[in-house]
């Protein structure tokens, strides 16, 4: 998620607090491009080898033609036009029956290419930050309802779902929230009147916006992260020491839950996100904090799981056996911003304007891994959602170093990948 900042367990220039499982950080980044041409690839092809498929990711910008130049000045295969290809399956399509294929996107997404490869691959969308709360409420009393309706919009044009993200979050969230009706900062307060009575203030604060933001978008939205990236086993108690919980403990959790079930009614689903979910200490923390809050009564559907990984780690065990730990709770599980990064966390290597065919191979081969494992347990996933669609717009991009990346199914060139292909068609993989 672009703009999303995070802190060394950080993720996105969402904030950019990243994940790795144990340690690849989550997050979320916005950068993006859109290209224009045409280009199509017949799938009925018999046989084509690895290299056939997609070749090398390149690292030059689509909307030029720089790249392919500079490629055929050394003797380099040029990469094709950005094109959508019209004749390949439809990602939707193909895991019809197991669950809703989704993509992070902003507004200025969805025209262009990068529309017509949502359209034919995707079923579910997200806000990569235009539902944020510094988006929607950036002032007191001054709602910006734009950027989310025209996600909502096209997704109701196009007969797409929508997920929300995020109602809370410790990262792009106004300062005012935070604010005393002196206007200081309320978690500086050490008053134990005072301090009360922010508080107080605080989650009335909280409890209008969500129910004005849930009221808006219950017809339209059936799932929802309510709370984004609460949980923290660095720190004594396992809770990230946010804003949030300095000045209201957990209770800001169940207010939020509460006043989104009030406002939103037993139609939609309510969510944990979080990144991390499959090292076994992130997970048993947030096991057990849904479980004080279900015993509570808070009304919490299920866990999301951000699933920000890489060719490197995490095991594809460790994210199954998360998922079923909580489906113990009796809570859905939703994959709700999947990318694989080329590194391995602590790598900060860079692969330069082409990316080796075997590090592509690499990362197809643990796509697939993890689809025949979401596949061979039908059902323990309810959405499978990539935070992004090609990789020409990435937050990993600029996080944690600035390099070539190219962690999703579709190129820089909107040109289906050796991980597309693994997870719709490994025959076209090759030996």
């Amino acid at each position: 998620m672009k703009s999303k900042t995070k802190e060394p367990t950080v993720k996105k220039l969402k904030g950019i607090e990243i994940v790795a499982s144990l340690a690849l950080i989550s997050a979320i980044a916005a950068c993006d491009g859109n290209g224009s041409g045409s280009r199509s690839v017949n799938p009925s092809e018999s046989s084509p080898t690895f290299e056939s498929v997609v070749g090398t990711a390149s690292a030059s910008d689509p909307a030029s033609g720089s790249g392919a130049s500079a490629s055929a000045e050394n003797g380099v295969k040029p990469s094709p036009a950005p094109s959508v290809q019209t004749d390949i399956p439809s990602l939707a399509e193909t895991y019809k029956d197991f669950f809703p294929i989704g993509a992070a996107v902003e507004p200025n997404q969805l025209n262009g290419l990068t529309a017509e490869l949502l359209k034919k691959h995707a079923n579910l969308l997200v806000a990569e930050n235009a539902m944020k709360p510094a988006s929607i409420q950036p002032t007191e009393g001054g709602f910006r309802w734009d950027q989310a309706d025209e996600i909502v919009n096209f997704a109701r044009a196009n007969r797409m779902q929508v997920r929300f993200h995020t109602l809370v979050w410790h990262n792009q969230t106004p300062d005012w929230f935070f604010l005393d009706a002196e206007g200081k900062p309320m978690a500086d307060e050490t008053d134990p009147k005072r301090r009360d009575a922010n508080k107080k203030l605080l989650l009335k604060r909280l409890d209008t916006y969500v129910r004005e933001v849930v009221g808006r978008y219950k017809d339209d939205i059936r799932s929802w992260d309510v709370v984004n990236e609460v949980v923290e086993p660095a720190e004594p108690d396992g809770m990230r020491s946010s804003d949030w919980y300095k000045i209201t403990g957990t209770d800001f959790i169940e207010t939020v839950f509460r006043a989104a079930r009030e406002a939103g009614g037993p139609g939609i689903k309510l969510y944990i996100n979080d990144y991390g979910t499959d090292d076994p200490r992130k997970r048993d923390r947030l096991y057990e904090l849904a479980k004080t809050m279900l015993d509570k009564g808070v009304p919490i559907d299920g866990i999301g799981h951000q699933t920000h990984i890489s060719i490197a780690s995490p095991s594809v065990d460790n994210i199954v056996e998360s998922m079923k730990k909580f489906r113990e709770l009796g809570l859905d599980n939703q994959i709700t911003e999947l990318d694989m990064s080329l590194y391995a966390w602590n790598d900060r290597s860079d692969y330069g304007a082409e990316v080796p065919a075997d590090v592509l191979r690499r990362q197809a081969e643990r796509y697939r891994e993890l689809f025949d494992a979401l596949k061979a347990n039908k059902g323990l996933v309810s959405a499978v959602v990539f935070w992004g669609i090609a990789d020409d717009h990435t937050w990993l991009s600029t996080f944690p170093v600035t390099r070539t990346e190219a962690p999703l199914l579709f190129d820089k060139n909107y040109q289906a990948k050796p991980a597309f292909w693994a997870i719709v068609d490994p025959s076209k993989l090759g030996a």
